[in-house]
């Protein structure tokens, strides 16, 4: 695993490739910590084991508890918090051919990951909860065996985590938006989403992302949509946000600098699109991130629905 810093936002690299496609890592927290902020190319699901945590991606935030599973897709800004009881969590990462083409009700098992944070799927039933915690352990202990093939193993439990999730889920905005996201589907715009990692900060253009991807600006925003669940024009906007989120919670550059070093046109800019980001403004972010306790969000095991907090500040690396 390989740690680097883009636009100041942590990027982890996990090392895959088609021979070792998957990564597992397990943690436990024996106190509260700071948030942290990162993103990959590769897709996360996480299982909360014990304890709680807090988990943060743009506009929408929640607490974790034992049995409630993630979802973090590539290069999705995303972050967490481990709170003050005593918290482990097993989180995967794995490249989107890992899994195949599956289905699950018609859709595919990527269609989750292509909605908005807010309207994923969450485990809504005690028999769901208790099945996940199971496959948690089993997670852990395939990996800890280094049994031969012990990645089909967990290939297998992945999608048992996956169908549970999944079971019975509807998507609940324009559903007709994404019934075709294939893995191949992401493998064709990886190019495009390394190409705005690559340094998030600089304007990459609908042209240059579709050569990047040898396809048409059409057919590009087309796939795109349909995989990431957003206009590529939002994905780059998302992608300059983290990086101001991060400039603003650990420098003391003033708002205005950070406008001019992460692409936007004046303060003024980027003050609207960081509320309609991160339902604050970023005076009121960066003063919310100094501090520890703050209003908590509703857990994950509530009512679905959107609830923003806006609340992000960098610590220690994390899932």
């Amino acid at each position: 695993m390989v740690q680097t810093e883009i636009g100041q936002t942590t990027h982890i690299e996990y090392g895959l490739s088609p021979e070792l496609p998957v990564f597992l890592d397990s943690r436990t927290y024996d106190e509260e910590l700071p948030l942290s902020v990162d993103l990959h190319e590769a897709l996360e699901v996480g299982i909360v084991l014990s304890g709680a945590q807090e988990r943060h991606w743009q506009g929408f935030t929640c607490i974790a508890q034992p049995g409630d599973v993630w979802l973090c897709g590539s290069w999705e800004p995303h972050g967490f918090r481990a709170l003050p009881l005593r918290s482990q969590h097993v989180a995967l990462f794995f490249l989107p051919g890992y899994v195949g083409d599956e289905m699950f009700g018609g859709r595919s098992w990527l269609t989750p990951f292509a909605v908005p944070p807010g309207q994923r799927p969450r485990i809504d039933s005690a028999e769901k909860r208790e099945l996940v915690l199971a496959l948690g352990d089993e997670f852990l202990r395939e990996y800890q065996r280094d049994l031969p093939d012990w990645e089909t193993g967990v290939r297998l439990d992945l999608l048992k985590v996956l169908f549970a999730l999944c079971r019975g889920w509807t998507p609940p905005s324009a559903p007709s938006a994404v019934p075709h996201v294939r893995p191949a589907s992401l493998a064709r715009i990886l190019p495009a989403l390394r190409l705005v990692h690559a340094r998030p900060v600089r304007r990459v253009s609908l042209a240059e992302a579709a050569a990047a991807c040898c396809l048409s600006r059409a057919r590009f925003s087309l796939v795109f949509r349909a995989t990431m669940g957003l206009a590529f024009g939002q994905f780059c906007l998302r992608a300059r946000l983290a990086a101001a989120a991060d400039l603003l919670l650990n420098t003391q550059l003033p708002v205005e600098a950070i406008a001019a070093e992460t692409g936007f046109w004046d303060a003024s800019h980027l003050h609207r699109s960081f509320v309609r980001g991160y339902g604050a403004t970023p005076a009121c972010y960066r003063q919310q991130g100094q501090f520890v306790q703050a209003p908590r969000p509703p857990d994950m095991t509530e009512a679905p629905g959107p609830e923003r907090f806006g609340r992000i500040s960098k610590g220690s690396p994390g899932p």
